[in-house]
């Protein structure tokens, strides 16, 4: 590569506006690096906005500094990444001493909002992780500092990347199945994975906005992308009746706990160095435990979702979210005026195969640029014919292949014309984020909520 800070620059204004703005100017020369800053550094941000920038991207970025509330996290973080910059556990104070072109957002969901807003505020280009944030009241004041800062913000939405759900898209934008009526979506998490979400802050609803908004958000923002419309209404079930109080025990922790033979959830977190030197090291700092019980009390999140959303375009989604199941996997069918399409991921019946599920969640979290490739089929029956078989090429590492691509459209390819429109920016991100914030109010009212009243954006039949 051999890319310009001018070039990146311009594919931030391309990637995050809803409607292309002139960029922002810049006193830099043409050889010049990008300044970038990451803050929060969890394995997210420490691994694919870290380490994988550093090893692959190093030509056109220049980590100038890390934050973390966590000193002990951040200097490990540092040592991860591989770098040599400043570390600050005052996010203003880098800033202003860094004046990086690129923030960074990795820290816990409902902080989200307070770095994106004053690294726009501060002169600075934003690239948040998904979810945008947690509710409506965020999104809102995410929304103005967007309009106020004449700077651009970036979701890192991957799942549109990755070549299945883009086949998908393609499909789609084919009239393949003729007019789209309606769409099902399930989704599986696993008793390996799933169950994480309840030992980490995740579980709880402060912190995470629940897995509405934390795990759904990819979820519904595929959905979006496929659908082409904005989602215009909103009703839900949820319910937590498996995790937290639920539970036939509970201990402090899984270390301490004394329940290790007879608990099937046990999680032995001195067998990972990474998560050992990442957390448990440091947990004297905050004191954050990353094997905490799942069967706690103070757990306030469901553990299953159930949605119907009804889109501006009058296509009707049926939803849903499971966290205990036996295999992690999904499953997806569009019906049409002309047909159906349906497609799923990681369901080991189809394939008579046994998987260990621990190993399948490591090897899409892996960052290799070694893939395994294989083909995974979508099923194209168009009325009164017989159905196709269509055999996409699929990659199990980095997300299905949507990590790579993703970083390649930022750092490589910003110019590239995407005949897919897989960018995705701040509309895209609250967008995504409005459906799960909709479902958590329309449990707890148990009334249908609209898209509309919760933040000035007004949804659209056709997606901009």
């Amino acid at each position: 590569m051999n890319l310009t800070r001018r070039k990146f620059l311009q594919s931030v204004s391309m990637l995050a506006a809803s409607s292309v703005l002139p960029i922002n100017s810049f006193a830099f020369g043409p050889d010049k690096k990008l300044k970038v800053v990451l803050v929060g550094t969890g394995v997210r941000g420490t691994s694919f906005w870290g380490k994988r920038l550093v090893e692959n991207y190093s030509d056109i970025i220049e980590f100038v500094g890390l934050s973390d509330i966590n000193p002990g996290r951040l200097e490990y973080g540092k040592k991860y990444i591989g770098v040599n910059c400043p570390t600050f556990t005052n996010f203003d104070k880098m800033i202003i001493e860094t004046k990086p072109d690129l923030v960074i957002v990795t820290t816990k969901d409902s902080t989200h909002h307070e770095f994106i807003i004053k690294g726009l505020e501060m002169g600075c280009d934003v690239l948040t992780e998904k979810p945008l944030t947690i509710d409506e009241d965020k999104c809102q004041a995410i929304i103005d500092a967007e309009e106020r800062s004449n700077k651009k913000l970036i979701v890192g939405f991957n799942y549109r990347w990755s070549p299945y759900p883009t086949k998908v898209k393609e499909l789609l934008m084919k009239n393949s199945i003729g007019e789209l009526r309606s769409v099902d979506f399930h989704w599986y998490l696993n008793t390996y994975h799933g169950a994480s979400y309840f030992r980490r802050w995740h579980g709880l609803r402060n912190s995470s906005g629940t897995l509405w908004i934390h795990k759904a958000t990819h979820h519904f923002d595929l959905l979006n992308w496929w659908i082409d419309s904005d989602p215009a209404e909103v009703f839900a079930y949820g319910d937590l009746e498996y995790y937290g109080e639920n539970g036939p025990f509970r201990g402090d922790k899984c270390r301490t706990c004394s329940h290790k033979s007879e608990c099937k959830f046990y999680w032995d977190i001195t067998e990972s160095k990474r998560d050992m030197d990442l957390y448990v090291n440091n947990e004297n700092y905050d004191g954050y435990i990353r094997d905490n019980c799942l069967f706690r009390k103070e757990i306030n999140i469901y553990d299953k979702m159930s949605a119907q959303v009804k889109y501006k375009n009058n296509i009707t989604l049926n939803y849903s979210l499971t966290t205990y199941s036996p295999y992690e996997g999904w499953r997806v069918a569009f019906n049409g005026t002309e047909g159906r399409i349906e497609g799923w991921l990681d369901i080991p019946y189809h394939k008579g195969v046994t998987i260990d599920q621990a190993e399948m969640h490591a090897k899409e979290m892996e960052q290799t640029s070694e893939t395994e490739k294989i083909f995974e089929p979508i099923i194209l029956h168009k009325l009164w014919k017989n159905h196709e078989v269509i055999n996409v090429p699929f990659e199990k590492e980095g997300h299905g292949g949507g990590d790579k691509r993703l970083h390649d459209k930022i750092f490589v390819n910003p110019d590239k014309v995407d005949p897919y429109n897989r960018a995705a920016g701040i509309r895209d991100g609250a967008m995504s984020i409005l459906i799960g914030i909709a479902a958590r109010k329309s449990i707890e009212s148990n009334e249908p909520i609209k898209i509309a009243e919760l933040t000035d954006l007004q949804p659209r039949a056709k997606r901009i």
